[in-house]
This record gives C-alpha cells, sequence and structure tokens, in this order.
C-alpha cells in the first residue's frame, strides 16, 4: 500500500496515510484538529545524483564493489 500526503485546509498541518492505490479522502480527518477537509498533496521524493564528482551510491562508497552486496 502507498503512503500518500495529504494537507488540512483548516489548520495546514500536512500528514501521511497509509491507503490503498485509488483511496480518496472521503473519511479522512486532520490527525492535528480533527478538521475533515483535507486534500491530497503531492510528495516529493529524495534522490542522490552524481554529477561526476562525487558518489551516488547510498551507501557512500565510489563503486559497487564497496557496497556489500545488492548492486551489480
Amino acid at each position: 500500500m502507498p503512503l500518500y500526503e495529504y494537507i488540512c485546509q483548516q489548520c495546514g498541518k500536512r500528514f501521511e496515510v497509509l491507503q490503498r492505490m485509488g483511496a480518496t479522502a472521503e473519511g479522512l480527518s486532520c490527525p492535528s484538529c480533527g478538521g475533515a477537509d483535507v486534500n491530497r498533496a503531492l510528495s516529493t521524493f529524495a534522490a542522490s545524483v552524481s554529477s561526476g564528482g562525487g558518489s551516488a551510491l547510498p551507501c557512500g562508497k565510489p563503486s559497487s564493489a564497496g557496497c556489500g552486496g545488492g548492486f551489480s
């Protein structure tokens, strides 16, 4: 199940909900103020990008040989 982000229109609080794909905001309420007027937000994600000078591997090593497996 994906994790969706919502924003409460009453207090502005951003919160996450684990829901089935395609689920709507129907029945959700803000965990901070209890408001029922919530809208799904566009989520951002983190990615590591190398421009040639730094390491792009999640383990911080310059090659997959030093990461301990899982990479080929």
